[in-house]
Order: C-alpha cells, then structure tokens, then sequence
C-alpha cells in the first residue's frame, strides 16, 4: 500500500536518523498500515546479565517503544494517504511517546529477536499500540502497551 518513497524515508528515520536504534541494531523487516516488524540480532554491547549472556531489559523496553511508535506512525501514515509521502514524513517530527508499558515473561537470551507491533487506535492527537517482543524460536519473552502524541 504504501510507496517505495515512503517505505525508504521511513526506514531511514527508524534505522539511521534515530542513532540510537542504530546503536541497538534495529532493523524493520516490515512496515504495513497493519503493523511493524523488526529484528535486532544480540551482540556483547546489548548483554544484561553477564553470566547468562542475556539482553539488558533496557534494550527490551527501547525497541518496543521503538517499534510501538512505528506502527502507530504507519496507521496515521494511511490515514494520510492523500498526502505526499514527504509530508506523511515529516508527522515524525511531532511523534511523542506518552506512556509505556513492558512485561517481562521469559528471560531474553538467544542470538536474535523479533518484534512486532499493531497499532489499537490513532486519533488526531494520540495513537495507542501493543507489542511484542519473541526469541528466535518465536517464544514471546516480553510484551508492550504504549500511547503516543501524534500532533
């Protein structure tokens, strides 16, 4: 549904111009008005807990949100489709994450992780979402409820 430009410039914000996403790995592996997807593979600087060599639930709670604010962008994003891509764009600008919500079910370890996010509802000024955190083997380790300013 949505136009190759778009498509880019959203990745774009969401893997480069958001450094620390890129310090996490983050890398979308889908973006549809229906949900976001994404993939962050475990590397050393990402370790929690040492002795298990198990991802730091900062970095949990970081790509949730991350991938929270992402699907409700992409449910205002087809909201907006008479829009140009450039100005569905620049909404970004305004994008504010109002509360978040992690639990944590199992522990993270395994040598990536999946992440996927719907959103519940957008508005003209709030958008909610819930996501999903799963190891490689599709295990749900953790989960998220988060709302967003989106004006």
């Amino acid at each position: 549904m949505f136009e190759p430009e778009y498509l880019e410039g959203f990745r774009q914000i969401y893997e480069e111009k958001i450094v620390f996403n890129q310090t996490l790995g983050l890398k979308l592996t889908s973006v549809t008005p229906d949900g976001v997807t994404a993939r962050i593979t475990m590397k050393p600087e990402l370790v929690g807990h040492f002795a298990y060599n198990r991802i730091h639930g900062g970095v949990i709670s970081a790509v949730l949100d991350a991938i929270g604010s992402a699907a409700v962008m992409a449910a205002l994003a087809a909201k907006h489709m008479d829009e140009t891509p450039t100005k569905r764009l620049e909404r970004f600008a305004k994008l504010g994450t109002i509360d978040l919500r992690i639990d944590y079910l199992r522990p993270g370890i395994g040598e990536y992780f999946d992440i996927h996010a719907q959103c519940l509802r957008v508005g003209s000024r709030v958008g909610s979402s819930r996501m999903e955190f799963m190891g490689p083997d599709g295990t749900l380790m953790s989960t998220g409820a988060a709302a967003y300013i989106v004006s």
